[in-house]
């Protein structure tokens, strides 16, 4: 409710608006009250600072349930024979003996409002999904994103897979292979090559991956282990929580060269991504590391880069500056990259959470030129 000192500043407020040319209904409708609500306020009984409302004569509903009916339902939902049914089994049976006590809503109503609406029978009661792991990169090989994705083969039905394994930090592509099938033993060796490629067998590293077999291979935990490398996995039947690996695909598929008609073979379809990866490496300038290269981000020049970017912004704004509305792009450097980051309370209760607050790996656009030596 609205205090009465409050309905008097609003009302001041509207009338100084309205004497000065607006439209009562406009000027309401900005404070989002309704022109029937002012003049309610403007009445006689609120002219003396009394508000009605609390001391207003409000009969009881003609079809609200009286105690004894509540009582009734209670004692009948809780009597043996209908102690492990729910409502909507219950309130059918009593129709079929010929007795109407409640509507099914009334039913979970009451039991709500006694503290009794819970979960029947012996089914365990439904639980919060765990929320998945989360894993912050302050540098790059702290930690990785692997997953596999079908190239489509000369004929339609057949495919090679592509594994590849994707730094979250510099989002470099750190290892990578074209196989004719899906195993554990292909994946481990590829792991195996790319801890000993990028130096980091006795640094912590966390590598993250869906629930696929060869995710979760025998041959690839036991490669995890010996190598000291951290397991995490997406939980089950979700599909954004590799959200760094499924964009990198996406870069990939819809690149100018991608072959539209398929690979001829596994040895073209080796070669293209051989091409690929040295582009995006080395020439794809990322959007989500304010356009630098993954290798740059990944031997760290990009702190050097930016600077001398923010350095020309900063000239030419003071040579021109007519031009300039406001301050120069932001050229600093990107800090941390977090894997599936927590989400604040507020997001987690209510439904759906705020785009801004869900990580996504920003991929950018498509080449910008082909790429050397593809297929």
């Amino acid at each position: 409710m609205t205090s009465a000192s409050d309905r008097q500043e609003i009302v001041a407020l509207l009338d100084a608006a309205t004497a000065g040319g607006a439209r009562r209904a406009a000027a309401c409708a900005e404070l989002g009250l309704s022109v029937r609500t002012l003049q309610r306020w403007t009445s006689e009984e609120a002219e003396i600072g009394l508000d009605l409302r609390p001391t207003a004569n409000r009969p009881t509903p003609a079809n609200k349930l009286s105690d004894e009916e509540r009582d009734r339902i209670i004692t009948t939902c809780a009597s043996p024979e209908f102690a492990s049914l729910p409502p909507s089994q219950i309130v059918p049976r009593l129709a079929d003996r010929g007795i109407w006590i409640a509507s099914e809503s009334s039913f979970y109503r009451v039991l709500r409002e006694r503290g009794q609406n819970n979960r029947r029978g012996r089914a365990r009661p439904a639980m919060r999904p765990k929320p998945p792991t989360s894993f912050e990169a302050k540098g790059p090989c702290q930690v990785w994103s692997w997953d596999i994705t079908w190239l489509p083969g000369p004929i339609t039905g057949s495919f090679f897979y592509l594994y590849l394994i994707v730094d979250i930090f510099s989002r470099k592509i750190v290892g990578w292979e074209v196989h004719e099938r899906e195993t554990a033993d292909f994946a481990a060796r590829l792991l195996e090559r790319a801890v000993w490629s990028e130096k980091c067998l006795t640094k912590p590293l966390v590598l993250h991956a869906d629930n696929g077999s060869p995710m979760k291979g025998a041959t690839m935990r036991a490669t995890m282990d010996r190598l000291g490398v951290t397991a995490s996995y997406s939980r089950p039947r979700v599909s954004n929580d590799n959200p760094f690996s499924e964009a990198l695909f996406r870069t990939c598929k819809y690149v100018p060269t991608w072959p539209r008609k398929g690979f001829a073979d596994i040895d073209a379809a080796r070669s293209w991504v051989q091409g690929f990866v040295r582009w995006y490496n080395t020439e794809h300038r990322h959007s989500a590391l304010r356009f630098v290269t993954p290798d740059q981000r990944h031997r760290g020049e990009d702190h050097q880069l930016l600077a001398q970017r923010s350095t020309i912004y900063e000239a030419s704004r003071a040579a021109y500056p007519k031009r300039w509305s406001g301050g120069t792009r932001n050229w600093k450097p990107v800090g941390s990259v977090w894997l599936n980051p927590d989400k604040p309370k507020s997001a987690r209760d209510r439904h759906g959470a705020d785009e801004a607050l869900i990580n996504k790996a920003g991929e950018g656009g498509p080449m910008a030129k082909p790429v050397e030596n593809a297929a």
